[in-house]
């Protein structure tokens, strides 16, 4: 496993928001005038993390499209995997591009982002 490093530049820059504050019925972004809700809507929320809750990541996501005006479903994903692995790292992971270690999942769009089939290291297991 490759080691974990930490970009100071991203870190210190970063607007970071805990996934259980953006997932649906989220105290942190009900309301219009919610301060995570403006970083998302204004562009500048750069990270979603969690280290406790295991779907937390991706139905955070899912509810960032559903609840934030112009936000897309590749903006929202890549809060999650992109740029989070810029921030810490390792340098092999966080999107879908030549040379990178691509693990998948397939989920519904529509309602909870319930997991269908995942993909792992390009076999699929489950």
């Amino acid at each position: 496993m490759p080691a974990i490093r930490l970009d100071q530049t991203i870190l210190t820059n970063a607007r970071i928001v805990r996934a259980d504050q953006v997932m649906e019925g989220g105290v942190e972004m009900a309301g219009a005038s919610s301060p995570r809700r403006a970083l998302a809507t204004a562009g500048l929320l750069d990270i979603v993390s969690s280290d406790y809750i295991p779907f937390a990541m991706l139905q955070s996501a899912c509810c960032l499209v559903d609840t934030v005006e112009g936000k897309s479903v590749p903006d929202a994903k890549g809060l999650v995997t992109r740029r989070p692995a810029e921030a810490v790292g390792p340098a092999d992971r966080g999107e879908i591009a030549l040379g990178k270690r691509v693990d998948l999942m397939q989920h519904r769009l529509d309602g909870v982002p319930i997991v269908r089939t995942m993909w792992r290291q390009g076999r699929r297991v489950s």
